[in-house]
């Protein structure tokens, strides 16, 4: 571990302009080089990062050594940010370690968490990538230079621009994923603290927040991330709406908490009485999710079904059967509306069993049934990987590999990065296959399939295999024969036809195919077709 060589400090405001500040409170070795203030490392602050940490990584063999340099890291983000200020009128440094803490509650690890705590040094001081590099090594230092690369991530008019900012978000997460983690952390921390900036502004950011953001954690799988940000950005944009339903739920807060205690505290001796240990506890809605719920059916908050919600945490997947059926036989479930996302997963890893059922009086509840497992990849996504668990840090090598759609993202790098695509068509697929609303529909051995809205029979073929894909001949829906380039609609099940014998796809298709996926095996299909024939013409001459 070697010290930060010494460098002067300076700040670099968004405008471009960049004032001098004083150097940092370092002590200097013989050498000349700098290391972190003692004092600032010993600060109540870094004490409280530290235990933090410690809690979550206490059986980490390396835990003493990840400790000081977290106490390093935020003793340099301190120093460097020592002169700013942020609009609110804190100072600056209470950014970074909120975003730490953020990160620490996802019990996620050092490289991380020291990251975030470092993450806008190099886009607002001198102090450079070598420098961190040297100090807390490469990856924690390419993990705070892809959240630099991210920092200028917005809405803009020209569409080239915003193309290009796409194009380095993808590249990050195809690189490193926890350098969205830090992004995503650092736009919560920046939607707590809005109320500062100006009416305009905020809702420019609650715009770009719910518009990629927020879908980038759903995608991601962080649900605990992505409600907050779902209704931060909804109270902004939609302040009647938001302050409507708040006053509505909290007005009915008691009877509902009343109710649900009840079904939790019945469902507690259903389960003591067949001798299985689970966790029961009632489970929130957010705003913005009933919100859109609402708009969705056209109907008021009273008529929501699921307002009322509990979550049942078993040890193995058998008792989460068990206890579906046990539920079921406390009360009569409502038609339609069960889902078993553990035979089949949600591509994020999405796995529990959900049902509704009616209690007494004739209100639904719904009923969410999942094992530890489930429950943590459920709340934290992808950060699962990297999160501590019974202090010990994860090493499963091939998490990567069990996403479908991340894999669909590091098929896509060399493409991206060599600018092969045209940019502000890559923006639209970007945007189309991973951040927006999803159909979801079965193959007919009932696996579950999620697609883009406006997705086709083409886009579900290529989604099974490249070889259904391109020997596609036709397509039926609901055992009802339609067009390849119909659009499914969710809960529809999908059969495709093919043949062996085809000629392979059609070009017409890349006009109307909705996921890159698809496109890419098409154009695939036809490079090699083109590439054959000018092969054998070649031979023939």
């Amino acid at each position: 571990m070697r010290p930060l060589v010494g460098c002067l400090i300076t700040s670099k405001h968004r405008e471009g302009r960049t004032r001098e500040l004083p150097p940092m409170n370092t002590r200097t070795s013989a050498t000349g080089t700098l290391h972190p203030d003692d004092t600032l490392m010993h600060s109540a602050t870094a004490n409280d990062l530290c235990n933090r940490f410690r809690v979550n990584a206490k059986n980490d063999p390396n835990l003493e050594q990840y400790a000081l340099l977290v106490r390093a890291a935020y003793a340099i983000a301190h120093a460097a940010h020592a002169h700013q200020i942020r609009e609110s009128g804190e100072p600056y440094v209470n950014h970074p370690v909120a975003v730490a803490i953020i990160l620490l509650d996802l019990e996620i690890d050092a490289e991380t968490v020291m990251a975030a705590l470092l993450h806008d040094v190099i886009e607002d001081t001198t102090i450079t990538y070598d420098q961190i590099e040297a100090y807390f090594g490469a990856d924690v230092a390419a993990l705070v230079d892809g959240v630099t690369k991210l920092s200028e991530l917005e809405i803009r008019p020209k569409e080239e621009a915003q193309a290009e900012n796409y194009r380095k978000m993808f590249v990050s997460m195809a690189n490193d994923p926890r350098v969205v983690l830090v992004k995503l952390a650092d736009r919560l921390h920046n939607m707590r603290t809005i109320h500062a900036t100006k009416p305009e502004k905020q809702r420019r950011i609650a715009r770009e927040t719910i518009e990629i953001y927020v879908p980038l954690a759903h995608r991601l799988g962080i649900s605990q991330l992505k409600w907050e940000l779902e209704d931060r950005s909804f109270a902004v944009l939609e302040p009647d709406h938001y302050q409507e339903i708040s006053r509505q739920l909290a007005m009915r807060r008691d009877v509902r908490e009343r109710t649900v205690q009840r079904v939790v505290e019945r469902l507690r001796d259903v389960l003591g009485h067949e001798h299985i240990n689970g966790e029961v506890s009632g489970r929130p809605k957010n705003i913005y999710s009933i919100y859109r719920k609402m708009a969705r059916k056209g109907v008021r908050l009273e008529q929501i079904y699921d307002q009322l919600a509990v979550r049942v945490i078993v040890n193995t997947v058998p008792e989460c059967y068990q206890v579906l059926g046990l539920v079921h036989t406390t009360w009569p479930p409502v038609p339609g509306e069960f889902d078993d996302y553990i035979a089949n997963p949600k591509e994020s890893l999405y796995r529990s069993l959900h049902t509704t059922v009616l209690i007494p009086g004739g209100q639904p509840c719904e009923v969410q049934i999942r094992t530890a497992e489930m429950h943590e990849m459920a709340e934290h996504g992808i950060a699962a990987h990297w999160r501590y668990k019974d202090g010990y840090k994860r090493s499963d090598q091939k998490f990567d590999d069990k996403i479908v759609w991340l894999r669909s993202l590091m098929s896509w790098r060399n493409e991206v990065a060599d600018g092969s695509e045209v940019a502000t068509d890559f923006v639209e697929r970007f945007k189309s296959d991973f951040l927006e609303e999803q159909v979801f529909v079965f193959t007919p051995r009932g696996k579950i399939i999620d697609l883009p809205v406006g997705s086709t029979p083409v886009d579900f073929a290529y989604r099974i295999h490249s070889d259904v894909g391109n020997n596609c001949v036709g397509a039926r829906v609901h055992q009802r024969m339609v067009s390849l380039d119909y659009h499914l609609q969710t809960g529809e099940m999908v059969e495709i036809m093919t043949k062996r014998t085809s000629n392979g796809p059609s070009r017409d298709w890349l006009n109307f195919v909705k996921t890159v996926s698809a496109r890419n095996h098409i154009r695939r299909f036809f490079k090699r077709a083109d590439r054959d024939e000018n092969i054998a013409a070649g031979r023939e001459m």
